[in-house]
């Protein structure tokens, strides 16, 4: 009995985790968040956590938190092309983000992570 309540807890708390959110957005001065930045999150949230761990602490891919990405890519655009491009196990996402789109899970990645 204990075993089966055991797995049904791991079961659970794996659940949660995967069903949790990226960060949100900080608001800005004028008390909204920043709008490039909301879809920068919708797009991380729904093409990247799975990998890249809900708040980027990494998974199955590298932990892409602001620190992180920041120092391995200082050009924001050499950091867009990694995503368009796709590496390793990385699909590329050129052909199905627009470059603002790209642009927008770029720096929510910079900015918010």
């Amino acid at each position: 009995m204990r075993r089966r309540v055991l797995a049904v807890v791991v079961v659970a708390v794996a659940f949660a985790a995967g069903c949790s959110s990226p960060p949100d957005v900080p608001l800005g001065p004028d008390g909204q968040p920043d709008p490039v930045l909301a879809e920068g999150r919708d797009i991380y949230g729904a093409r990247c956590s799975s990998c890249h761990g809900t708040s980027g602490g990494g998974g199955r891919g590298p932990n892409v938190q602001s620190e992180r990405v920041v120092a391995k890519y200082p050009d924001i655009e050499t950091q867009i092309d990694h995503v368009a491009e796709g590496r390793n196990q990385m699909p590329g996402f050129g052909d199905v983000l627009s470059p603002d789109e790209l642009e927008a899970v770029v720096r929510y990645t910079r900015e918010v992570l």
